[in-house]
């Protein structure tokens, strides 16, 4: 089967990230980029699926600037097959991502797109279903499991209530979250491997949709800084000062 894997290039989230001086964006210069941890593990499960169904592929797709070839490398060490980078030098809306990634996945048709929940940046957590909506498939998200038998999917999903079994046929959309698989380490033999793998370029202009933003960021702003915190003596005086000067009770 072949599987589609969405790969996006992030800030690290250890960075110190501060806005830009234009007010409506970060500073960019000096930070690390990684592959966003929920992609990650949408490419390590990927893989599973891969050395448990013999004959499959798994290409990894990115839309981003042509410095995402690293985070693609990265995929390919892992043991991705190939990869397609659309590069755009704007980040795109959710919609226009889940519109690339359905021309994409006409052309590709894969069995299984696999996309992480959210992107660490933005944490926007739609991409996938719109995709899911345009291409009219089947999705799951929140994947903490995922069993496929044949042309059948069945994911199970953390829920309030506890947990949650979907059955679907193929193909579909899944979203991955954190406690669905620890991903593995790039090896030596796999890193040099990725660098003669297949990572094929797209302008964003021929893939042919609208990627034009429908929102404006008007202003970023810092969250105020948080009082110190001060210690009591006694629960008699935590409650006073709940009430008194918190007046929380």
């Amino acid at each position: 089967m072949k599987i589609l894997v969405t790969v996006k290039r992030v800030p690290d989230p250890e960075s110190n990230l501060k806005i830009d001086a234009s007010g409506t964006g970060f500073a960019t210069d000096n930070i690390k980029w990684v592959v966003n941890p929920f992609d990650e593990i949408a490419i390590e499960e990927a893989l599973r699926i891969k050395e448990k169904n013999a004959g499959s592929e798994v290409v990894l797709v990115s839309i981003g600037p042509k410095t995402a070839q690293e985070q693609l490398r990265t995929g390919l060490a892992m043991g991705a097959d190939r990869a397609i980078l659309v590069v755009s030098d704007e980040n795109l809306e959710p919609l226009a991502v889940a519109r690339v990634v359905q021309k994409l996945a006409e052309t590709e048709k894969p069995e299984l797109i696999l996309m992480g929940k959210q992107a660490v940046d933005y944490d926007n957590n739609c991409a996938g279903q719109m995709l899911a909506e345009l291409l009219g498939w089947p999705q799951a998200t929140y994947a903490s499991a995922v069993e496929i038998s044949g042309t059948n999917a069945t994911v199970t999903r953390e829920v309030d209530g506890g947990l949650e079994k979907l059955s679907f046929a193929l193909p579909a959309v899944v979203t991955t979250d954190l406690r669905l698989n620890e991903p593995r380490y790039a090896s030596l033999p796999g890193i040099m491997k990725a660098r003669k793998k297949e990572l094929k370029e797209i302008p964003v202009a021929d893939v042919g949709v609208d990627v034009k933003p429908k929102a404006r960021i008007v202003k970023l702003e810092t969250p105020p800084k948080r009082a110190a915190g001060r210690k009591v003596g006694s629960v008699e005086e935590l409650v006073k000062v709940l009430h008194d000067e918190a007046k929380v009770i």
